[in-house]
């Protein structure tokens, strides 16, 4: 028999799902009836089913944290054990309130874990796939490299290559291994190619040697000539020779160089001794090319690479129409000038640089992306330190830090698109 307001007898407090006897024992109901959960003797029966009350909310939070981790990034065995957890404890509980909602509530996070079990399979089976087809480009580009020429670039090539393969998962271990043995032998068809290729070169280069030995000879033997016209036809054809002859062993080819020169400058010199009328016609030339390298200089630091490489090209035109110069001032202003069209060219490289779309677009790209995960664990912070989960609430701070200062450093490289323009 229940009291008046539907309360059963002895009821001393009740609420929809739950009351207190009056000899204090608390009780829950459940679609099974009553179950005792507690017994509050302190204070007043009211604040004893509120504190059950409080039990349920607090295993209602841990429900609600469990969905939306589950919704969020927790992996499935995870999120299982912890819903297994909790349906023992909602089964069990020391509360007042809706525990069949909570059960019902899990059986729905368990469908989910369910599909995101599924997700996470079809994700890995995808990343298999890209697994594998980065592999088979590796493999291939690697058997084109190993049937090329390209003796200096291919090597590194295939060295990034090796890095590359390092840095993929493995893959089931026979199609693995069948991979692995092509790029395997590739690499070694490329090295022993490149083996003998420069085996042949270095042949070539002791004949190379010889070769040069013979025009150095021919060319001492020319130097103290004073046939001017034949002879100068014959240092020619020696330097026309010895261009032919290819390089000789790197120790040697400097030296013979050396002396090839020297013989053919004491002819040079000599012969320029007696056409030493045309010296003042050089030595105004050097005049004129000194007032243009004061006005190449002129142009440095530069502030606007388009209009100083407009600047630079008629200085060079009249540069060339200038002529000849003494021998000795010739390097000095050549460098001088040279240095100049180096300043340029690199100001226009910078200019080039800071205008590429694509680089800027990639860097206003990583900035935004940055800005939008930020915006996504300030978020998550909050809610975590709403829902007092400290743990994820740390966690959430901790990658906060590390994309602020990712965040600073693309601001800066994007900073350096947006300067002035050279």
């Amino acid at each position: 028999m229940t009291e008046p307001g539907g309360a059963s007898p002895g009821t001393v407090a009740s609420s929809e799902w739950g009351r207190v006897a009056a000899d204090g024992t608390v009780y829950v109901r459940t679609a099974d009836g009553e179950r005792a959960v507690g017994s509050w003797q302190a204070d007043a029966p009211e604040e004893g089913l509120a504190f059950f009350v409080r039990r349920f909310t607090d295993v209602q939070t841990q429900v609600e944290l469990l969905e939306q981790r589950v919704r969020g990034a927790m992996a499935p065995d995870a999120a299982r054990e912890a819903s297994r957890r909790l349906r023992e404890a909602i089964t069990d509980a020391a509360a007042v309130g809706d525990l069949a909602g909570l059960l019902s509530r899990l059986d729905e996070v368990d469908a989910l874990i369910d599909q995101r079990r599924e997700q996470r399979r079809a994700e890995r089976a995808a990343a298999a796939e890209r697994t594998l087809a980065s592999k088979q480009g590796i493999v291939a580009e690697a058997e084109v490299l190993a049937a090329s020429t390209d003796w200096k670039n291919g090597v590194t090539r295939l060295r990034d290559l090796l890095e590359q393969w390092k840095s993929l998962a493995r893959l089931d271990k026979a199609v693995d291994d069948e991979l692995w043995h092509r790029f395997s032998a590739a690499r070694t068809s490329y090295t022993r190619r490149r083996k003998a290729h420069f085996a042949e070169l270095g042949q070539r280069r002791q004949e190379a040697q010889a070769i040069k030995e013979g025009l150095v000879a021919e060319a001492e033997a020319l130097s103290a000539s004073t046939d001017w016209g034949p002879t100068g036809a014959a240092m020619r054809d020696l330097m026309r020779r010895w261009k032919a002859a290819g390089r000789a062993p790197r120790e040697v080819d400097d030296a013979l160089w050396a002396r090839f020169r020297a013989a053919q400058d004491t002819f040079y010199s000599a012969r320029d001794a007696v056409t030493a009328e045309r010296d003042a016609e050089y030595e105004q030339n050097l005049q004129t090319k000194q007032a243009l390298l004061v006005e190449a200089e002129g142009l440095l630091p530069v502030t606007n690479a388009s209009a100083a490489r407009a600047a630079l090209r008629r200085i060079q035109d009249r540069w060339a129409q200038a002529g000849k110069v003494p021998r000795d001032a010739m390097r000095e202003v050549e460098g001088r000038l040279r240095a100049v069209e180096e300043a340029v060219g690199k100001a226009q490289e910078e200019a080039w640089r800071r205008s590429n779309p694509e680089a800027r677009a990639r860097a206003s790209s990583t900035v935004a992306q940055l800005r939008d995960s930020i915006a996504a664990l300030e978020a998550e912070h909050e809610a975590a330190e709403t829902a007092g989960d400290t743990g994820r609430a740390a966690a959430a701070q901790e990658a906060l830090s590390a994309r602020r200062e990712w965040l600073e450093q693309a601001e800066r490289t994007l900073a350096e698109f947006e300067g002035p323009d050279l």
